[in-house]
């Protein structure tokens, strides 16, 4: 019998579906009824991360600003004697403010401004202090009207950016912001905008100089009222805070009259006040009148007062030379924790001349 070739018998095909079902019943095992298999239930967990905002250097405070978070500090010497302090603007917008000994028991302010602008004056001359504050701030600009030919030496060589009423680039801004004729010496008053706009790429950012309370933190110390700080042979001029807690500050009077700016501006009162027992020694220079100009002497070390939210630490400053960072400590050697927010440094020129209140 012949054998019919495989290719030519005919073939019995399944349809798609019936396959796809045996398929289907095939993998799901025996009989019985067929039962999907449950899908598992998963939850996802969001979880937030809060970042805290950078914060300005001098101040701990937050800072949106990033061009500010990054830039130099502007050191501006401001008068501070009595016709002076009268006329005073922009103190209060100033990060940290230090309060040097000049001639004849007379002080002078160094403010510092870093976070934010302001119009600051009565803007005068420099003295041989200003080098060593500058040394702590990382090269920072250094504002003033005018010095000696030795200060100004001194000042050219220093660790900073002399942006001096006859430095490159500034001086048209200090011509344009006088008040009264050439002979006021209280006329200038200078818009620190203006100065970081000429020269403000030529410095660097400031290196923190105090520790900050985080938020919620508990401020220690002994309960203060205020502070008294006298400066030249027989206190000549005599500083006082007086703690305020509408104000959340230390309220500023000097030689009897309430700080205040010109022009009924805002009190004074910042957050801290920092008294640093400083040595001083004769600078070898001399005012217009012939007085003897005192110099700080800022590295060494010596006592220290933190005056923060109505409370006193006692302990210490330290600094290995002119141009290195300070280290603030309370009593237990621990780093001197402030309040955010503007700082005084009052530069005493011994332990009796600072009393608390």
């Amino acid at each position: 019998m012949a054998l019919t070739p495989l290719s030519a018998r005919p073939r019995r095909l399944l349809p798609v579906a019936l396959v796809t079902l045996a398929f289907v019943a095939g993998a799901c095992g025996g009989g019985g009824k067929d039962e999907a298999s449950p899908k598992p239930t998963t939850t996802t967990k969001q979880t937030t991360t809060t970042t805290a905002p950078p914060t300005a250097p001098l101040t701990g405070l937050p800072q949106a600003d990033a061009g500010k978070l990054t830039r130099p500090a502007l050191m501006v010497k401001v008068d501070n004697t009595p016709k002076g302090f009268v006329q005073q603007q922009g103190i209060d917008k100033a990060d940290i403010v230090f309060v040097e000994q000049t001639e004849q028991g007379t002080t002078r302010l160094a403010a510092v401004f870093q976070s934010q602008d302001a119009t600051v004056g009565p803007v005068r001359s420099a003295r041989t202090s200003d080098v060593g504050i500058a040394g702590a701030l990382n090269h920072p600009m250094l504002a003033y009207s005018g010095a000696n030919g030795g200060v100004l030496r001194q000042v050219r060589s220093g660790p900073l950016v002399d942006v001096g009423i006859d430095a490159r680039s500034v001086t048209a801004i200090y011509q344009r912001n006088q008040r009264g004729g050439s002979r006021n010496l209280y006329r200038y008053f200078l818009p620190t905008a203006d100065i970081y706009g000429a020269r403000g790429a030529e410095g660097k950012t400031p290196p923190p100089l105090f520790h900050y309370r985080a938020a919620g933190q508990a401020s220690a110390g002994t309960p203060a009222n205020g502070l008294r700080v006298g400066y030249g042979g027989g206190a000549a001029t005599v500083v006082s805070y007086a703690w305020d807690p509408a104000l959340k500050g230390w309220a500023r009077t000097q030689s009897n009259r309430v700080h205040v700016m010109a022009g009924g501006g805002p009190r004074i009162a910042p957050a801290n006040v920092v008294v640093l027992v400083t040595p001083y020694r004769n600078s070898g220079f001399r005012d217009v009148t012939g007085a003897v100009s005192p110099q700080a002497v800022l590295e060494g070390g010596g006592e220290a007062w933190f005056l923060s939210d109505g409370k006193v630490v006692k302990g210490r400053w330290s600094r290995p030379g002119p141009n290195g960072a300070f280290t603030f400590t309370d009593g237990a050697g621990a780093p001197a924790a402030l309040t955010p927010g503007q700082t005084f440094i009052e530069l005493a020129p011994s332990v009796g001349a600072a009393s608390i209140l």
